[in-house]
């Protein structure tokens, strides 16, 4: 059924992100099929999109949640996420969210360093409980993906090296309060191509080999996330070539394979539009001034980041312009040199690609509300977040505002 996005943003007004739950859908299966006949479970990376209903949707397909605040952990459980699904990752862990992540029975934390590992110990200590933990391993793989985006170097913040990981893992196993079950990886994000992929995971396969010999059963072999997707024409790794590459450097080992997709399951699903407010000619260059900012959608200005903007509905000679937003900063755009036809007042505009880290990134600056957020799924829509109002924006204040 064709939709009339129009009519969407006539209904519930702009800026606005809509995201087809099919497409969602077909991503999930397309990849747990490329994973038949292995132990596996895909943990949906929850920063990508944590709106309740997406996490939900992947929940009822039969997805974990890959968590990196005690905040995610909850809108998880509160989705219907088993908690045996669950696992908590992220460099910075307070003591209160371990306790709660302990308390709350989830699959595992998982450990970005040896510090960490002894804070995770003390509390479990306190509470009398087992801690399930598994170790992100940094294998010093260049991922060739953006440098903000890339995670597994040594000039990266997260995870351990080889030795120090070998070193946790044996204190692990001889406390009483810490039980080492799995193994984790995550080299970054948008990866395009496999090679990375396979070095690191055989790499990491072979510690786990070593810790074998050394009597420490690691269950759970986690690859981390970042299969790429296409923004503009980049050349993406296919799900079976995926798999593919981590069956062959875990071949022998009994493991259960989790992956942790985010921008894979979600990117190419949502689409954020935005009305034309006035075109604007300084000199030789054309400005198209639209109602949504960088507030609503900030990876161009955070990353130059490209997303793929069309006009709905317009025809017409196209010109390059810029699409820029009323925030109050120079680097409020959405894309430059953009072809568009010549566009007047409420034409609309569509940001592809913006169902990742779109919305999740989104702020209250210039005291700008967010936006709604609506599903489409078999050709229906609903609404899945209203627009915030200004007493939304000023509830947490206002108690306290002294005259």
């Amino acid at each position: 059924m064709k939709i009339d996005f129009k009519a969407l943003v006539e209904k519930y007004d702009s800026p606005l992100y809509v995201y087809d739950f099919d497409y969602i859908t077909h991503r999930y299966s397309a990849l747990k099929e490329a994973f038949a006949g292995k132990k596996s479970l895909i943990n949906y990376a929850v920063k990508a999109n944590s709106n309740l209903s997406v996490i939900a949707h992947l929940a009822k397909l039969g997805a974990g949640a890959d968590c990196v605040s005690i905040g995610e952990v909850r809108r998880a459980l509160d989705a219907g996420v088993d908690k045996y699904k669950i696992i908590f990752s992220g460099v910075g862990k307070r003591d209160d969210e371990i306790e709660e992540a302990l308390q709350r029975d989830i699959l595992m934390l998982n450990l970005e360093s040896e510090a960490e590992m002894k804070r995770v110990e003390m509390v479990a200590k306190k509470l009398g409980k087992e801690a399930r933990i598994s170790i992100r391993v940094n294998p010093n793989i260049d991922p060739q993906t953006h440098p903000y985006i890339s995670t597994g170097l040594h000039e990266n913040k997260f995870g351990v090296e080889i030795d120090m990981a070998k070193r946790m893992y044996i204190y692990a196993k001889k406390s009483e309060h810490l039980n080492p079950v799995g193994i984790h990886f995550h080299i970054g994000s948008q990866l395009t191509n496999l090679e990375p992929i396979k070095e690191a995971a055989a790499i990491v396969a072979d510690l786990v080999r070593s810790l074998g010999a050394l009597d420490i059963d690691i269950k759970f072999f986690d690859v981390g996330g970042g299969i790429g997707v296409v923004y503009d024409d980049e050349k993406t790794i296919a799900p079976e070539a995926y798999t593919e590459a981590i069956f062959e450097a875990t071949k022998g080992l009994d493991v259960t394979i989790l992956c942790e997709p985010g921008r894979y399951m979600v990117a190419n699903a949502g689409a954020f539009f935005t009305r034309v407010l006035y075109e604007k000619q300084n000199g030789e260059k054309r400005f198209v001034i639209v109602d949504g900012g960088m507030n609503d959608l900030i990876r161009p200005s955070l990353y130059n980041a490209y997303h793929k903007i069309e006009a709905v509905g317009v025809e017409g000679e196209k010109s390059p312009a810029d699409v820029v937003g009323p925030v109050c900063e120079s680097g409020d755009f959405f894309g430059k040199d953009v072809p568009l036809p010549p566009l007047k007042h409420n034409d609309l505009l569509v940001v592809h690609s913006a169902g990742a880290y779109g919305f999740t990134m989104a702020s209250n600056y210039n005291t700008r509300p967010k936006p709604a957020e609506v599903a489409i799924e078999e050709g229906k829509e609903r609404l899945i977040r209203r627009r915030e109002t200004y007493e939304d924006q000023i509830a947490l204040e206002k108690e306290y505002l002294q005259r």
